[in-house]
């Protein structure tokens, strides 16, 4: 009976065979075959071809810890130790890595400029342990730079050829050629490494495209090794190209907007010679202008044109009009709601329109501004307004102001120029004042740091100055000059350490029986101010009243680290202020204010929370800092 049904299931799989094979052909027959019954040797077979017996060791690095590391990491004994199951080696695999490692570890170690490493490999034998494979090297002095050699063709050797035949030694192409010699990464007498070989190239191809040839390109670059004096002779010839110069503007994306508004912002003069930075300084000034969401600035490096190249200017233009809503809160005026809306091109001129509201319990204020597209010369003109409703201290001021005047907004220097007129009430325990005042303005900053948003190097720099008239109802009124200073300095320190130092000074000068609006006096201490201390809370008191001082004078000091590497946006902070607002110099009294904080490097901006102790109120006070936008 068992023979006759092994011949029925024969059969039936002969009469099967035709049908499969037209369906799947011969390599798909296993999937058809039954399973119940495999053969348990081809099943042997099959597993080890599938998951072969891999071959379990350690590997040991002996040698400089920066070179151990660089074999652990892309030495094929090492990287396959800790490989998957599946991507495992076998013993006889394995043998072959260890015969292979020394020319590959020599490889290796060249790139770092060891050419004469010695590299041994033992297998050492362990009983009932993991075998352990040593890798001992001894890499040898390391090569350095005899010499380097620049030469150049093309245009850019032409230049600096005329230029020097005809004694003009300081031309525009025989300095950016010293200036790239100069600054060759790969000096004579530095040690050499592939890297550091790549980089100097490209570096120097880069410079030579950023400062008028931007087709430029190395015609040949040869490291030619000694590696019996352990020295290298670099050999480099580049091809200039010819010099570019700037031809005409053409600008693409432009719907709501017209091309004066681009073409005000350029400072590429036709027929000048090209230069990278130009075109990176006009794209940041169209992306400063408030009217597009991108742009970019480039041209077409094609050397057929390169005597007037096309600039091409693609924009992206921002919404006509954009309205934000925002919630925050400040320890100097407490919980706030503020309403923006932005009209870029209000009816139909070339002129923006902004307005803020602040509502909260301490402040209520309005700003309204009409600033024009682009002018020549990057000038704006600008018309605004102001008032506000401010509650601090026991005292209430009212105030509101009309500007007119122009603004100019280079990549690091900000300038504003106007006539103000301003009046404020104040009212506190001693009675209620008003005046008001008309003044010529000149206001400055200036910002080097790495970021405008989250600098941690550089200096920051506000300068403003006044002359004016006041006039008052209940006090003489006559003329005044007004002065205040600014100055923030970033620096790292070093080990994840940020220094920050700030001081400001302010003084007015006036008669002292002039009264001027408190707007244009002094007050100090709030978050920005000295903390430990109530928004405007520091100033001259007359039978125990507070009022604003003609002169000001304060300083902060801060050091601050990332609490962990793993956040590194979340830092604490200690700190310093010190300072006052007085009514002269003879009676200034700074306070000292010291305490801690947390920061929160956001995307938007640093956000603050800090706790400290004001010295002459003995007591200590949180200073916080926090708005949101939708």
């Amino acid at each position: 009976m068992k023979l006759r049904s092994v011949l029925r299931e024969a059969l039936a799989l002969l009469m099967w065979l035709p049908i499969l094979s037209a369906l799947g052909g011969c390599a798909s027959l296993a999937n058809w075959l039954p399973k119940s019954a495999p053969d348990d040797a081809a099943a042997g077979t099959a597993r080890t071809a599938a998951n072969p017996e891999r071959a379990v060791y350690r590997v040991e690095v002996i040698g400089p810890a920066e070179l151990q590391k660089l074999l652990v990491t892309y030495l094929d004994l090492s990287r396959f130790q800790n490989a998957p199951e599946t991507d495992g080696i076998t013993a006889a695999e394995l043998d072959r890595l260890i015969v292979a490692a020394p020319a590959q570890a020599r490889s290796l170690l060249e790139t770092e400029g060891y050419f004469n490493a010695e590299v041994r490999v033992d297998k050492l034998a362990s009983v009932g342990a993991v075998p352990l494979l040593r890798v001992q090297l001894t890499p040898g002095p390391r090569a350095v730079v005899e010499r380097f050699e620049l030469t150049v063709e093309g245009d850019l050797h032409a230049g600096a050829s005329a230029s020097a035949s005809a004694g003009a030694q300081d031309s525009s192409a025989g300095r950016l050629l010293a200036q790239v010699r100069r600054q060759w990464a790969l000096q004579p007498g530095q040690a050499f490494r592939q890297s550091a070989w790549s980089g100097a190239k490209s570096a120097a191809i880069a410079q030579l495209r950023a400062e008028g040839y931007p087709s430029a390109s190395w015609r040949s670059t040869q490291a030619r090794v000694d590696a019996g004096s352990n020295t290298v002779q670099l050999d480099l010839l580049a091809d200039s190209g010819p010099l570019f110069r700037f031809g005409e503007i053409r600008i693409e994306g432009l719907q709501r907007f017209d091309a004066d508004s681009v073409l005000r912002l350029s400072t590429l003069g036709r027929g000048e010679p090209y230069s990278e930075k130009a075109l990176l300084d006009f794209q940041e000034r169209l992306q400063k202008a408030g009217l597009f969401e991108g742009s970019s600035v480039e041209i077409d490096p094609n050397p057929a044109t390169a005597d007037a190249t096309p600039v091409i200017v693609r924009v992206r233009e921002l919404n006509m009009q954009q309205a934000t809503v925002g919630v925050g809160y400040s320890a100097n005026t407490g919980p706030r709601v503020t309403l923006e809306h932005l009209h870029r091109r209000v009816f139909g001129t070339r002129w923006i329109a902004k307005n803020k509201f602040e509502l909260g319990p301490s402040i209520q204020s309005w700003s309204g501004e009409f600033t024009s597209h682009p002018l020549e010369g990057r000038y704006r003109n600008l018309l605004s307004g102001s008032a506000e409703r401010l509650r601090s201290t026991e005292e209430l001021r009212t105030s509101w102001s009309v500007r007119a005047g122009r603004t100019q907004d280079t990549p690091r220097i900000e300038r504003l120029y106007f006539g103000e007129f301003i009046q404020s009430t104040l009212v506190n325990p001693s009675g209620s004042t008003q005046s008001s005042a008309l003044s010529a303005n000149y206001h400055w900053v200036w910002r080097d740091v790495d970021s405008v948003l989250l600098p941690t190097q550089g200096l920051t720099a506000n300068l403003q100055a006044a002359l004016g008239r006041s006039f008052s109802n209940q006090s003489p009124g006559g003329p005044f000059g007004r002065a205040y200073a600014r100055v923030t300095w970033y620096h790292p320190l070093g080990a994840s350490w940020y220094a920050t130092v700030r001081g400001e000074a302010g003084q007015v000068l006036a008669a002292d029986a002039v009264a001027l609006p408190d707007t244009l006096l002094f007050r100090a201490g709030g978050d920005e101010s000295v903390r430990g201390y109530a928004f405007r809370s520091l100033g001259p008191k007359v039978n125990n009243v507070l009022f604003s001082g003609r002169v000001l004078l304060t300083g902060s000091a801060e050091i601050a680290r990332p609490i962990s590497a793993k956040y590194p946006a979340f830092w604490w902070a200690a700190f310093v202020d010190a300072g006052t607002a007085a009514a002269g110099w003879k009676e200034f009294k700074p306070v000292l204010g010291y305490g801690a904080g947390l920061r929160w490097r956001s995307p938007v901006g640093p956000l603050r929370l800090d706790v400290a102790y004001g010295q002459a109120t003995r007591a200590a006070r949180l200073h916080l800092s926090v708005g949101i936008a939708f």
